[in-house]
Parts: C-alpha cells; structure tokens; sequence
C-alpha cells in the first residue's frame, strides 16, 4: 500500500514539475524559487523596460503669457493647427502628416499641403479661431501662438492647448530651440532637435561679422506707409543676434507688434548704412497694396547711403518673417534671405 501511495506522489511531483517548465518555456511568469529570490530576471520581447506614458508635462504659456505646467497626452494622433511656428516644428520632427486633423489658413508655400488636404479641416485663421471647426475634428492637443492668447480659455475646453511663443530677450535661435524641444518631448523625440537645429549657430556668427560696426534700420512696409522695428519683436535676430546696430529706434520704445510709423525724412536724417524692409501687405496677401520697393524707393531714400550703395535689403520671403518666425525651416529661410543679401 505504502509502495502505491509513493508511485502516485511521484508521478504528480513530475507532473508539476512539467507544466512549470512548459510555463516557464512559453514566456509566461513562473512561480519559481529564481523568479522570487531578487536575482537579475531574464527581459524577454514580451516584457519591456520601460512603459509608454499616457501623459507628458511640458512648460507652456497661458492665456496671459505666462509660463505654466501643461499635462498633455503623450505621442497625440490628432493634432490641430493655429500657430504656423509650431506647424513648421512638427513638420521638421516628421510628426505633422496625418496627424494634423485641422489647421488655420495660411499662404506659406512649404506648408500648403497641410491646408489643401481635403482630409485636414479649416480652423479658421491664426488671428480667429473657429471655435466650431476645431471642436469637430477632435483634437488631442490644440496649437497656437500669440495671435490668439485672447481664446486660450475657449479653445482649452475642447483639448490641452499649447501656446509658444518667440521671447525676443532670448533670442530667436535659442527660443526656435527651446519650442522644438518642448514639441519634441511630447512625441519623444528630444534628440531630434539638435540635428534639426546643427548648423544655426555658425550661420549667426558669419553674418554677425559682416555685420559688426555696421548701422542698420529695421522695418516693415503697411499700408502704404514704414514702421520701424526695435529689438523686441518681428525681425530682431537682425539687430539682437546677428548684431546690426539698430538706429532707428529708442530702445524703450515698445515696437513688438507693427512697429512705429517713421517718416522718410527720419530715415534720411538716420542715414543708416543698411536700411531692412519687411513686406507685411505682400506677407498677408492684402488686395492692391503698394509693393514694399514701390513705398520705399521714393526721392528722399534714393538719396540715403543705404540706397546709393545697394543695401537696401527687402526681406524675401515676408511671409514667413511674419507669420512662421519661431520655426526651424521658417529660420532657415529667414538666414537664407539675409545670407543671399550680405554674404
């Protein structure tokens, strides 16, 4: 009796003792003395090191401009669009097509498949959101820029709105950087951005010594009148990075959004060696505007230095210095249009 009560013991310990190695064999997480000792466990495809967060936090700005923490969903599929700046990024990462579900209207040409796509619905403008259209498509994060700060709240309803902005005290290369980094982090793609971003540097410090000790004014065509431009705003990579000595105004003076409208006269007394003209009519498509060279080649700028000498430089693609700087391609092309004049 003793014998067959042995047998049977035997027979279900190599049992057991089977289906844990048929366990163990097929991946799944057996009940050993190993498995629980605390010693180094095997890492198979079926048990990755690291799990994909739902969720990322990133620095952002709120609808009064001030920097604050933004939980957003990690790796979004649907994106909508309200800042060309920030469309430009995702575009650079490789993270834009088709993902971008809705976007606001724009005439830049590097981007115009974004907003020809009969799949990518119209959101409207980057100064007026349609508030209709972008709670229809769904996003999971919404982007835009300063232009609509005034419908932060709104739009923060309907998803995680990321608002980024170019800080002029920073610079324009550094705050291209520090958004492509910030955009980067939600899809992980942080690395990318130095890649992106490798030459910058070194295109700065060639036209930085073309122009040191050189004067410059710094101003964009409207309306058929020349605002200038300061430091702290449009176009201030020409004065604050690249180093012209900007002439044509008081550094107190706030010329952050349009400028401040200057009489050719001032540009005459001035007397700058370089005279920079951005074409805001041309950048926005205004119906029957005056070119920019129209307004500014008149008989009292024809007699200026800048003028006599062929530096009077008109920004070529306006478009992009108005409605896209903040971008990596759009800094591209913002170096580009500069470099082809100087260099």
């Amino acid at each position: 009796m003793k014998k067959g009560i042995s047998l049977a013991l035997a027979l279900a310990l190599a049992l057991a003792l089977g289906l844990t190695a048929c366990s163990t064999a097929s991946g799944g997480a057996a009940d050993t003395p190993a498995a629980n000792s605390g010693a180094p466990a095997v890492e198979t495809s079926a048990q990755p090191s690291a799990e994909t967060p739902e969720n990322v936090t990133i620095t952002s700005l709120n609808g009064s401009g001030k920097a604050v923490e933004l939980e957003v969903p990690y790796d979004p599929q649907r994106i909508a669009i309200l800042d060309m700046a920030c469309l430009d990024i995702l575009d650079a990462l490789g993270v834009a097509e088709g993902r971008v579900v809705g976007s606001a209207d724009t005439s830049l040409e590097y981007l115009q498949s974004y907003v020809t796509d009969g799949n990518v619905a119209n959101l409207g403008t980057i100064k007026e959101a349609d508030l209709e259209a972008v709670m229809a498509c769904a996003p999971d994060v919404i982007f835009i820029g300063g232009r609509l700060a005034s419908s932060y709240d709104a739009l923060s309803e309907i998803a995680p709105v990321v608002y980024l902005a170019t800080d002029s005290e920073l610079g324009v290369v550094e705050s291209v950087r520090k958004n492509a980094s910030t955009i980067a982090s939600i899809f992980g793609l942080e690395d990318k951005v130095d890649q992106l971003m490798t030459d910058f540097d070194a295109r700065i410090q060639a036209l930085a010594e073309f122009a040191a000790g050189k004067s410059a004014i710094v101003g964009m065509c409207t309306s058929g009148s020349f605002n200038v431009l300061g430091n702290d705003g449009r176009c201030s990579i020409i004065g604050r990075e690249i180093g012209f000595d900007n002439i044509g105004v008081d550094a107190e003076i706030d010329t952050s959004t349009h400028g401040n409208e200057a009489s050719f006269e001032f540009i005459v007394d001035k007397n700058p060696d370089y005279i920079f003209v951005m074409d805001r009519d041309a950048a926005i498509g205004t119906d029957g505007a005056q070119l920019a060279q129209e307004i500014m080649e008149n008989e009292l700028v024809m007699g200026t230095d800048a003028y006599q000498n062929g530096s009077i430089v008109y920004l070529a693609h306006p478009a992009v210095w108005y409605t896209a700087e903040g971008g990596i391609q759009a800094l591209n092309i913002m170096l580009q249009d500069l470099e082809s004049e100087l260099l």
